[in-house]
């Protein structure tokens, strides 16, 4: 990871030992990346219904409004994500059958889980309008903001 990663994580490090409140450290992350990476065009949250087994709610997010504010597990790209408990980089969304169309824009996604316990409590879901936008750089980093961002459930 370089320098720039680097100096991401601290940033949101400091966002999370500073939160108010789990939401707004979720958004105030968004906005980071959103501003940070001029190729994230969609930056949020799904976060697991504690209600509803086996959903995503659509939390704090950066970018236009999605019609997707939930998700079942195993239904498009984030809900094939929380069903695998896997990293998702889809470098073409137009190449998925099981893409959930949020904008035409969109090109590219990657989704990343968040665990506590082993159990997926969240996920970051990332789209570009461009193409292949997402380096196996930029999955580690998410991947490690993802893995800090468990204290907060």
């Amino acid at each position: 990871m370089d320098k720039d990663y680097h100096h991401l994580l601290k940033q949101t490090e400091d966002l999370i030992e500073d939160r108010k409140s789990r939401e707004s450290c979720l958004a105030e992350i968004s906005r980071l990346l959103a501003d940070t990476f001029s190729k994230f065009d969609w930056v949020g949250f799904y976060l697991v219904d504690g209600t509803q087994e086996n959903e995503l709610v659509l939390g704090p997010y950066v970018g236009d409004p999605t019609e997707h504010t939930r998700i079942a597990f195993g239904q498009g790209i984030c809900g094939q994500a929380a069903d695998t408990k896997a990293t998702f980089v889809i470098a073409d969304v137009n190449q998925e059958d099981n893409y959930l169309s949020c904008s035409p824009s969109v090109k590219s996604e990657i989704v990343v889980p968040i665990f506590k316990d082993n159990d997926i409590v969240g996920e970051l879901d990332i789209d570009s309008h461009t193409i292949n936008a997402f380096t196996e750089e930029d999955r580690a980093f998410l991947e490690e903001v993802c893995q800090r961002l468990s204290v907060l459930f």
